[in-house]
């Protein structure tokens, strides 16, 4: 067995590649067994999760038909992001990602801040999507435990994960294609519904739309919370340039998910809301209660609906489990060659960072315990601290490509194979759209919570990464760097 293990003064990058500096990492030591057609799947299927499925029901529920303008929104605010971490994920492809990108253009302590802090949403989003998994099983084998569910998908996906990156790769794949294939049916269903040309159904024209309240039924107010479901409904989309780092051609690989972003997000979630609100009444109970996708289904008169439903569910939560374990132990992995974590969980074994994947995987477990013994607190607390995790992801993202594109138009252009639109002028709409949403959020009852917990994890993550960089930068050369 090969053991290797990463320490700040690899850099694995730096000095492979014009330009690298001593804050990349390419993730030498992790193995290269992601094919094109993985990363392919794996943008795919991160824009399609439970959130979608589900979740969307409370956003169409407080929204109504307007909904459809707020996925718009948010979706246009994601394509922005993510062309931004395209453009520097593509110059630098990085294990580390937007993390990796936050170091070189802001500083050590701002890469440990989005780093771990991205690392403790998918921990805890591990032991979430465990949870529903096992409510699915439960459900369907009445009597079963909903621990030992969460214990047997915890010792698969944790054992694919301890195993080779193409078996990430494969199992990924799979998911994502069974995913994109019931989404495109459920499109397909909709829309000769919606033309009244589906069997035993009559074109619903603008009815559904119009009626009940009307478009923004709900006002301003119904609006802001459907805006910000769907904020948090997009996130999973930074997994395919983690990824790419274990690439055959990390650059090219970035490039192409990015720039097929767009599509995406406008069929799967502007158009299958599009479809939902215009089939089935807003304040149908069934939206809620049911998910918005099955309650279409019901109304359309789709025989065995819910139960299929349910199937393509329990695998957009599975693949999640398996994306998120994986991207926290690279995330994990890439803050210790950095210098920023403990040494132990930076091991690789055979291209695989496996205490990385253990420690993540044990984690996640722990929430899910934690959800049994203390739902109404500590459960609690935790869910309210990842609240906006991702947010703020979004917000050292941009501001660090506003830094870096400067720096690498002046020092390595020809790494430049991906490039923000109308730079940069749309960086900063973003970052002002980023601000909007955060005050949007200190305004709802709802979310202010999330807010502060959320704010509060990342100032004590900031100030210990500040400490660290300052205790570095004060040792010696070569000691206190481990």
């Amino acid at each position: 067995m090969t053991r290797t293990t990463l320490t700040p003064g690899d850099t694995p990058g730096a000095d492979q590649r014009p330009g690298g500096d001593q804050a990349s990492d390419t993730g030498s030591a992790l193995s290269n067994g992601l094919k094109q057609r993985h990363l392919s799947m794996i943008a795919l299927g991160g824009v399609i999760g439970a959130g979608l499925f589900v979740g969307s029901g409370a956003g169409i529920a407080a929204a109504g038909p307007s909904i459809v303008f707020a996925y718009a929104a948010s979706g246009l605010l994601v394509m922005l992001v993510m062309r931004m971490l395209g453009e520097m994920s593509a110059a630098n492809p990085a294990s580390g990602s937007f993390s990796v990108h936050a170091e070189r253009a802001i500083g050590p302590w701002a890469g440990f801040t989005s780093g771990w802090a991205f690392w403790f949403l998918l921990c805890v989003a591990v032991g979430l999507e465990g949870i529903g998994a096992a409510e699915i099983m439960s459900g369907w084998l009445p009597g079963t435990p909903e621990w030992a569910w969460v214990a047997l998908f915890m010792v698969i996906f944790c054992g694919t994960n301890l195993a080779a990156v193409k078996n990430f790769g494969e199992f990924e794949f799979w998911f994502a294609t069974l995913k994109v294939v019931a989404i495109v049916v459920f499109l397909v269903i909709g829309v000769l519904a919606i033309l009244g040309v589906l069997p035993g159904s009559e074109a619903p024209g603008t009815s559904n739309l119009t009626g009940e309240g009307g478009f923004l039924p709900n006002g301003s107010e119904g609006f802001i919370i459907g805006l910000l479901a769907s904020v948090f409904a997009y996130g999973g989309l930074e997994t395919v340039t983690i990824a790419a780092a274990e690439s055959e051609r990390p650059a090219e690989g970035v490039a192409k998910a990015v720039r097929t972003a767009m599509w995406r997000i406008g069929v799967f979630y502007v158009g299958s809301m599009a479809v939902i609100v215009t089939l089935v009444p807003w304040d149908d109970p069934a939206v809620a209660e049911k998910g918005p996708y099955v309650a279409t289904l019901d109304h359309l008169g789709i025989p065995g609906s819910g139960q299929i439903m349910n199937v393509v569910v329990l695998i957009a939560l599975l693949s999640a489990m398996n994306a998120n374990i994986y991207g926290a132990s690279r995330m994990a992995c890439s803050l210790v060659a950095r210098g920023q974590g403990p040494r132990k969980l930076g091991r690789v074994f055979n291209g695989v960072p496996r205490i990385a994947v253990l420690a993540s995987s044990f984690f996640g477990f722990v929430c899910v315990l934690l959800s049994y013994w203390r739902p109404d607190d500590v459960f609690a607390w935790l869910l309210n601290m990842i609240g906006a995790v991702i947010l703020v992801v979004w917000f050292f993202t941009a501001a660090s490509q506003l830094m870096l594109r400067r720096r690498t138009e002046r020092e390595a252009p020809e790494r430049l194979v991906v490039r923000m639109w109308l730079f940069p002028g749309l960086t900063w709409v973003a970052l002002a759209a980023m601000a909007g949403v955060f005050v949007l959020m200190a305004k709802e009852p709802d979310t202010r919570v999330q807010l502060l917990s959320t704010g509060s994890l990342t100032v004590a993550l900031a100030l210990a990464g500040y400490l660290l960089q300052r205790k570095r930068a004060a040792a010696p050369a070569g000691v206190g760097k481990g």
